[in-house]
């Protein structure tokens, strides 16, 4: 957990785009003007009940009905100045308290749809959500979970930030408008033979500040059991999250002991330390509450003498209670807030380290490799070297040129590094250096293709709208790619990733290349989970229906290579690089 300094300057940095440099900051701003207004407003209708208080309960020691009742439901001219009635007062309060509360919600969700906003695109960007599980340290706190970080603590931070700077703004008002009356009701004792003017302020500082103390030695620990309590919960979810989205893989390998055990240990992560933050929390609670209890006799006990000596009237004590209460709570805010705090800064934690680790990310897309695109009908990789995370080198200094309408496939041994030279080809892996040149109309086919929630339509058309197509297109590709019983399901939403069995899926991805009619596909491993008749039958459809598009396969088939003009061996030299060669050609280094 890092210090107070670079922790509030960390909340800042979360909380100054929206008020100070986004599209939204004057209506952001005038929304919190209000909220702050409507706030002091409630602080000072606290201070004309204190005086109110004391000329109530002074009506009640005298036994003045007229009194009673006019500071009840009218108003009524008394020592202290107009007082207006209780009711009047009390409807104000009212107003001003749903209005402010209906702001603050206001608020919160704007700037939380904003602040959502702006973490999305930062994460989607240059494919920062890719590059953070390449880069990132998996024992690192920034970036783990990045779904509930978005979801929950983004929330989380729109409505405590709101909260406790409010409640904090008003508790140092109200300590304003209190400590002036309540030093003028105590009075002054002597204490060793010295007067002490305005004592009871006095005694109220230090109750705080022994109360502070006393706090943040007891509670310090739960900053970093909070940010530890989120991370454990999420790790948890996401266990059961994987669950059902592989449920046919699991059923199938009779996986349910194993997952049964999975699951009680991340869940036992998160027993162990909610089991340590009940601990520590009780003995926190011990303390506030004890100190609460306390704060409500001790100030009576403190202004006694005086009223016992006929210093003051019933009405006088009572508001020299109620200072007291105002000016020790408002001194104490840190005490009544802590476990706030502490939950607030793990938040906080969460976030920024979050966005650093996107930051990060981000930074490593604008690596080495220079991409382009180059010549019409060339594609090209010129002097790349490229590399695993930890620097180990698959190929070096590589030159290799594909031609438009000459197909490539490219084999070699598992590991050898052809999945990354798709990585490459397509503009993602991040690690090495040189040039590549990719034409526009490229198309990309992984082994395990991406299929979204929603509708037939939706998954077959990703990543283009749902509209981009007519139900004719999307229902012939369906056929070509030998999928005809799901044409009369396009509009169907059901749990398609789930639904549709791992052929399927290749299947729907070659539909949507087909509806695509690219330039240039890459496949790799495309059509591993089809029979080879099928894989046959698909590749001829891809000849047929798009003559024009070249392709450059990644298999381990031998079958696959009679679809393809030319193959290309993925070795490693003599010097431990990798290098692509032709097939029963020598390697050599950089070919």
């Amino acid at each position: 957990m890092r210090g107070i300094g670079p922790f509030l300057k960390d909340a800042w940095q979360l909380a100054r785009p929206y008020f100070m440099t986004s599209e939204e900051k004057w209506s952001a701003r005038g929304i919190l003007v209000a909220i702050v207004a409507m706030n002091l407003t409630l602080v000072g209708l606290s201070v004309v009940l204190s005086f109110w208080r004391r000329e109530f309960y002074n009506a009640l020691q005298d036994k003045d009905w007229s009194a009673f009742l006019e500071l009840l439901f009218l108003y009524r001219r008394t020592e202290s100045g107009f007082m207006p009635g209780f009711c009047e007062v009390a409807g104000i309060h009212i107003i001003l308290a749903v209005y402010s509360v209906y702001l603050n919600q206001l608020l919160q969700i704007r700037w939380r749809q904003w602040l959502t906003k702006q973490f999305l695109t930062e994460w989607l960007a240059d494919r920062a959500y890719y590059n953070i599980g390449l880069t990132a340290d998996r024992a690192a706190v920034g970036t783990d979970n990045p779904d509930q970080r978005v979801a929950e603590d983004l929330r989380d931070f729109c409505q405590m930030s709101l909260s406790l700077s409010l409640d904090l703004l008003s508790n140092i008002v109200s300590l304003c408008s209190f400590v002036g009356i309540l030093w003028g009701l105590s009075g002054a004792i002597e204490a060793f033979g010295i007067p002490i003017p305005g004592y009871m302020v006095w005694v109220a500082l230090a109750y705080a500040l022994v109360g502070t103390t006393l706090t943040h030695f007891v509670g310090r620990p739960l900053s970093i059991l909070n940010f530890r309590q989120q991370r454990v919960e999420a790790d948890f979810r996401y266990a059961l999250m994987r669950i059902r989205e592989n449920m046919e893989s699991i059923a199938l390998y009779r996986g349910e002991k194993e997952e049964g055990v999975t699951l009680r240990e991340r869940f036992a992560g998160v027993i162990e330390n909610w089991y340590q933050i009940m601990r520590r929390t009780k003995l926190l609670n011990s303390l506030i509450n004890g100190y609460g209890q306390i704060a409500v006799i001790f100030p009576i006990v403190v202004a006694a003498p005086r009223y016992f000596a006929g210093a003051m009237q019933l009405g006088g004590l009572m508001q020299t209670v109620g200072a007291f209460g105002s000016v020790q709570g408002s001194m104490s805010w840190f005490v009544d807030s802590y476990s706030s705090i502490a939950q607030w800064r793990a938040i906080v934690e969460r976030l920024s380290t979050f966005h650093r680790a996107i930051v990060k990310a981000r930074a490593e897309t604008h690596g080495g490799f220079v991409t382009s695109q180059g010549q019409p009908g060339v594609v090209q990789l010129r002097d790349v070297t490229m590399n695993l995370p930890d620097g180990t080198a698959l190929l070096d200094h590589a030159d290799v040129t594909f031609t438009a309408g000459h197909s490539v496939v490219i084999t070699g041994r598992t590991g050898s590094g052809k999945s990354t030279l798709f990585r490459v080809l397509a503009g993602i892996w991040p690690f090495g250096h040189g040039e590549v040149a990719v034409p526009p109309r490229s198309f990309f086919l992984p082994q395990r293709p991406y299929i979204p929630l929603g509708t037939l339509r939706h998954v077959i058309t990703y990543p283009n709208a749902v509209d981009a197509f007519s139900e004719e297109e999307i229902s012939q590709a369906l056929r070509d790619a030998g999928l005809p019983q799901l044409c009369d399901r396009i509009e169907s939403d059901d749990n398609w990733p789930t639904r549709l069995s791992g052929g399927e899926q290749q299947r729907i991805a070659l539909a949507r290349a087909l509806l695509a009619k690219p330039d240039w596909i890459f496949l790799d491993e495309a059509t591993a989970s089809l029979d080879p008749d099928a894989e046959e039958r698909l590749y001829g459809i891809l000849r047929e229906r798009l003559p024009h598009a070249t392709l450059v396969s990644i298999a381990h088939r031998p079958s696959v290579a009679a679809f393809h003009d030319s193959k290309l061996v993925f070795t490693r030299t003599e010097e431990g690089a990798g290098a692509l060669v032709p097939a029963n050609a020598e390697p050599v280094a950089g070919q």
